[in-house]
């Protein structure tokens, strides 16, 4: 059956290495956790357990991750903030799966999310047969982790009004939810927290107040600091995705991740690597996640439409849609970069390179 599924909860894909360390622990098993601190962060970053290779979920700063496990043995909720990109999303659901052996309970945060989606709402055709009751309540993802003493995902809460995000305030002070119609309250068990994420994009849509901000200990997710890093990154998020899809290609050389990841970082920065030249940045966020989704992209037209090796002109198609989307001004800056720094690179860059000016007209 789950190969039918298109993609997996990490607690299903990486079962063998949860059950690997849940085996072997020896260290203590805070309440409702599935494993130890230590043992989650050797989920979450790699390493070796009874045999059992442990792949690498988070490439960064292992202090980071440290500073954010801590945070979740305690009382206090875990707010993710960094630019696009950066595995904010990623990272929270493989905490949630470490811990709890699920990284379902999820609300994703839109501008569209309503204060019931937080809390609960009611099943309209019993309330109006039967009156408010225990039956009829609708519960939240969050609510459910309350209950069960786990783990709650709050995806892009920047993205709710303030008023909704401020339904959070009393959940994480009080751990408890009021339920006036029923006139009770619903009491979290030991192990309930929340983790959300924030996009530093997003910063001023709708600004969280000081108030919920001071519930979350706030863990800042950096973009990665060298391009072998965002390197190794997307080298291994492509060969986790494609084995989950019939792409009919080869994992990219590293010849190809190099320069992707040199075009999105030097766009980035505003200058090429060596630090040499000035360029123009676009007005769109190439983050390492977009990367990874057109290298992903590129093999596809590979196995598709080619010989199942990424060609120059499976990339350049990828580059040309990433870059330049709705913004008028990022096709000049794409251009400029294609005349003053791609053409000048040698023969190594020239068929990228011609293949690219082709596709920019």
């Amino acid at each position: 059956m789950s190969e039918e599924l298109q993609r997996l909860p990490a607690e299903v894909m990486f079962q063998k290495e949860i059950d690997a360390l849940i085996a072997a622990e020896k260290n203590p098993v805070p309440t409702g956790w599935k494993m130890s601190p230590k043992s989650v962060l050797t989920y979450i970053m790699g390493g070796e357990c009874n045999g059992v290779e442990i792949m690498p979920k988070y490439i960064g700063n292992k202090r980071i991750v440290e500073i954010a496990i801590a945070t979740l043995v305690t009382d206090r909720a875990l707010l993710l903030i960094g630019e696009p990109g950066t595995a904010k999303s990623w990272l929270s659901e493989h905490l949630c799966a470490a811990i709890n052996g699920n990284s379902t309970c999820v609300i994703q945060g839109t501008a569209g999310t309503t204060e019931e989606q937080i809390r609960y709402s009611w099943n309209y055709a019993m309330l109006i047969a039967e009156g408010p009751s225990d039956k009829a309540i609708i519960k939240s993802p969050i609510f459910e982790a309350m209950e069960e003493g786990k783990i709650a995902r709050f995806e892009e809460i920047s993205r709710c009004a303030s008023e909704v995000q401020d339904a959070l305030i009393s959940i994480l002070s009080e751990k408890r939810i009021s339920i006036p119609e029923l006139s009770k309250e619903s009491a979290a068990k030991k192990g309930f927290s929340i983790i959300a994420t924030a996009n530093t994009r997003d910063r001023g849509v709708n600004d969280m107040s000081a108030a919920l901000k001071r519930r979350f200990n706030i863990v800042v997710l950096p973009s990665p600091n060298t391009l072998e890093e965002e390197m190794d990154i997307v080298k291994t998020r492509i060969e986790k995705l494609s084995e989950g899809m019939a792409l009919l290609s080869k994992v990219p050389e590293a010849e190809v991740i190099k320069k992707v990841c040199t075009i999105f970082r030097e766009l980035r920065q505003g200058e090429t690597l060596d630090g040499k030249q000035k360029i123009k940045s676009t007005a769109n966020v190439l983050s390492t996640a977009e990367a990874i989704s057109l290298l992903t992209n590129s093999m596809s037209l590979a196995g598709s439409f080619g010989n199942g090796e990424i060609s120059d002109a499976d990339l350049a198609a990828g580059l040309q849609g990433a870059i330049v989307k709705e913004d008028s001004k990022d096709s000049k800056v794409w251009e400029e970069y294609l005349e003053n720094i791609m053409k000048k690179r040698g023969k190594e860059w020239i068929g990228l390179y011609n293949e690219c000016r082709m596709l920019n007209g």
